[in-house]
């Protein structure tokens, strides 16, 4: 299969205006340069019609989680995104507080949902109204956010369990912060295939990535790398991931197969997206390497996870 065949490929509209295009994505812009998306699992729990992965593996009620960013710039182009990274987004000129975000991020989330009044069970969307959990990761990379440290701590006081999703390539604030699950994305077994995958804006995010491991290897809190697997790019070398992921020591590995959704369908082509059981091979083949055992997996969304014991344990 070649994935550079651009007759397979989704020809997706030009992107003109950012901003536009977000909302066209039904994305809700928050404060100056954060962003707030329900996503499709959030429309299904709020029907009381079932909840997505984390759900399962970790307990997360998915009508009452906010999926947010901090900043909508990223420092990779990976061609799995579904974000346009096609499109190059500045750093504002001034940052918000956490205090302003956490407030704009929580009324945006229930402006999102009030078309939901009417087709969902009451009591369900009185509880979606009142978010209990935040993944800050949405579109951009969270980690250039200079005042992660105290976002995080602003959700928490509010008695929002809190996971942060990065591409690690800040290491210095991988280092401070703290959230309740803390993930970190491993997208290639090497520096050749990481450039080839994530089209990273410096050479340099590499050796950044292998300290963010290291650092993770240091930390107390729930851990967790997510590798996305994406047919004939990056699915080999199960030893090689297994190297940097015992650097890291995380609790939890997900290994997901690539979904052909939003921008990345102008980028790879339907067939990149390995079949469940494709995952759950390669998930077991890492496993072996490094002493992991299949705790889950979740078939519709093509997910495994690796614990040390095969366990998982729900947040509280």
């Amino acid at each position: 299969m070649s994935l550079k065949n651009k007759e397979d490929l989704m020809v997706l509209p030009e992107i003109t205006d950012f901003e536009t295009l977000l909302k066209k994505q039904k994305y809700s812009l928050a404060g100056t340069h954060s962003a707030v998306k329900t996503c499709l699992w959030l429309s299904r729990s709020i029907k009381d019609e079932g909840d997505c992965y984390k759900s399962t593996f970790y307990g997360i009620t998915s009508h009452c989680c906010l999926q947010m960013t901090p900043t909508l710039r990223c420092n990779q182009r990976c061609l799995h995104c579904w974000r346009p990274t096609e499109v190059e987004v500045s750093l504002p000129n001034n940052w918000d507080s956490p205090v302003e975000i956490v407030g704009s991020s929580i009324k945006a989330q229930r402006k999102l949902i009030s078309g939901f009044g009417d087709s969902a069970p009451r009591e369900r969307w009185i509880e979606a109204n009142e978010p209990k959990h935040v993944a800050i990761s949405l579109s951009g990379e969270p980690t250039l956010y200079p005042y992660l440290p105290e976002l995080v701590e602003e959700y928490e006081s509010q008695g929002f369990s809190t996971f942060v999703v990065s591409n690690g390539t800040v290491p210095e604030m991988m280092e401070k912060i703290e959230p309740s699950q803390l993930y970190m994305s491993l997208d290639a077994p090497d520096k050749e295939t990481y450039e080839k995958v994530c089209l990273p804006k410096s050479p340099a995010l590499w050796d950044k990535i292998n300290r963010s491991l290291e650092i993770l290897g240091t930390k107390n809190n729930r851990k967790a790398i997510r590798i996305t697997l994406i047919k004939g790019l990056n699915m080999f070398d199960t030893a090689g991931y297994g190297r940097l992921i015992e650097k890291a020591d995380p609790d939890y590995i997900e290994v997901k197969a690539y979904m052909h959704l939003g921008f990345s369908r102008s980028r790879l082509p339907r067939e990149a997206m390995p079949a469940h059981d494709e995952v759950l091979e390669f998930a077991k083949e890492l496993a072996g390497h490094i002493g992991y055992s299949v705790a889950d997996d979740v078939e519709i969304s093509r997910i495994v996870l690796l614990s040390k014991d095969g366990k998982v344990s729900h947040l509280e």
